[in-house]
């Protein structure tokens, strides 16, 4: 590896970024609340049985009084099948949702007026979740495709570069800036290292990032927990940059990015994200500290579909850790349900993207065709609330997955996570590791 000189601009303070699924933001407080609720405690149903909801709309935690709401009942991210509105006496209403005819999600939205403002609150009831089946399917060369852009990829030279980062290392872990290739010269990875200084043969963590353009600040809290950490960004830039840049690239070449190519298997934008994420793995192989055998990939949203595609990709990755993945089924808007971020076959997307070239471009990228070629245990989390990765979407992908696999429910979570999550998920990694580390 090449160690070249630290810059100076390497110095200037950044912001605390990280991708962490618990490190995303929850929907901020409000002082009123719209509380809706399926009457069924876990929150799940049977084909054909009906799902009430409960509405309470509170201020200081103390329900409205004759509180009006307006409300529409549909599968999610579907035009409603029901809608009213409705005054709650006393603070409280219950609405009758109805019921599905097939495996999927019924959501149920609710909004009141209080003071000129509108508030909004949700609840989803699922039915049969552990049936839902995909709505693509496997192109007949998927594997042949993958191995064959692995093959090509793997004759780049990797040409890793490494750069101490004195201003962010701690008494217990070095931190590095580093960049490498990924399917061709020039088409770099870049991210934060994070390794502990203690000599010594440790497990190592791929964290893979959630959608956007951002600069990361590595990992350091898991280094000093004893294990190596990779952060990446997928974007071939480097990740130490002012947010002004990566707010000028959201908007500008990078806009969009999901949809770059689409119509083109061999040059749409995620071909080279996919790679990169397995030129990572020949990264983390490369440096003296791993141990050599003791690989996870973890990563939430556009980083939970990276998760499981790198697990699906590299038989190196040993575990992997999952939050809400998207790219999830995709073409799930093309038989009337609810399809995976960035829903580019939605009917308002559908003008430009449901076209055959593309459609077919999307089964060698959709999550739901690596998740059947997971062989590593894993353990997954999300939400039933979740409006940006529909949980239709992620049921899809996770039940075609016959690796061992735990799934962690928070029912009303949407696109974000409790630290419950992410202590559950900790828990469970590091278990792993240590048993490794015992045989």
């Amino acid at each position: 590896m090449k160690h070249t000189p630290v810059s100076l601009r390497l110095y200037l303070f950044l912001l605390f970024v990280s991708l962490l699924p618990q490190a995303i933001a929850q929907p901020a407080e409000r002082y009123i609340k719209v509380l809706v609720a399926p009457e069924r405690a876990n929150w799940e149903y049977k084909v054909g049985e009906p799902a009430r909801f409960t509405v309470q709309v509170t201020q200081a935690n103390v329900g409205l009084a004759n509180a009006e709401v307006r409300y529409a009942v549909m599968p999610e991210k579907m035009k409603p099948v029901k809608s009213g509105t409705l005054k709650l006496k006393e603070g409280k209403a219950t609405i009758d949702g109805g019921t599905m005819n097939t495996p999927g999600f019924l959501r149920c939205e609710v909004y009141a007026q209080v003071e000129g403002k509108e508030y909004k609150g949700l609840a989803t009831a699922a039915y049969d979740a552990n049936a839902i089946q995909p709505a693509t399917n496997l192109p007949d060369d998927f594997t042949a495709f993958w191995d064959k852009a692995k093959a090509d990829a793997a004759k780049i030279p990797l040409d890793a570069r490494m750069v101490l980062m004195p201003e962010r290392c701690t008494e217990k872990v070095n931190v590095y800036h580093v960049n490498f290739n990924t399917m061709r010269e020039g088409a770099r990875y870049y991210g934060i290292l994070c390794v502990p200084k203690t000599a010594g043969k440790y497990p190592a963590i791929l964290h893979v990032p959630g959608a956007g353009v951002r600069p990361y600040s590595g990992d350091v809290a898991r280094a000093e927990k004893g294990a190596i950490t990779l952060q990446v960004g997928i974007h071939g830039v480097p990740v130490t940059m002012p947010a002004e840049v990566y707010d000028n690239l959201g908007k500008g070449p990078l806009a969009g990015y999901w949809a770059q190519n689409l119509d083109d298997r061999d040059n749409y934008y995620y071909k080279r994200v996919y790679l990169g994420c397995v030129r990572a793995v020949d990264f983390i192989n490369s440096l003296p500290e791993y141990d050599g055998s003791n690989l996870a990939v973890m990563g939430g949203s556009q980083g939970g579909a990276l998760s499981i595609i790198t697990a699906a990709l590299d038989s190196r990755i040993k575990w992997l850790v999952a939050y809400y993945p998207a790219l999830s089924d995709l073409t799930g808007y093309l038989k009337g349900r609810a399809g995976g971020w960035p829903h580019m076959f939605s009917e308002a997307n559908a003008a430009f993207n449901n076209k055959p070239d593309k459609v077919k471009t999307s089964k060698y990228y959709d999550v739901v065709n690596f998740a059947r070629h997971v062989k590593v245990p894993g353990f997954y989390s999300w939400g039933y609330n979740d409006e940006t990765c529909p949980p239709t979407s992620m049921h899809a992908a996770y039940n075609v997955i016959s690796a061992p696999k735990s799934l962690f429910i928070a029912q009303e979570t949407g696109h974000w996570t409790y630290p419950e999550q992410g202590e559950k998920a900790d828990t469970w990694l590091f278990a792993q590791f240590k048993a490794v580390a015992q045989k």
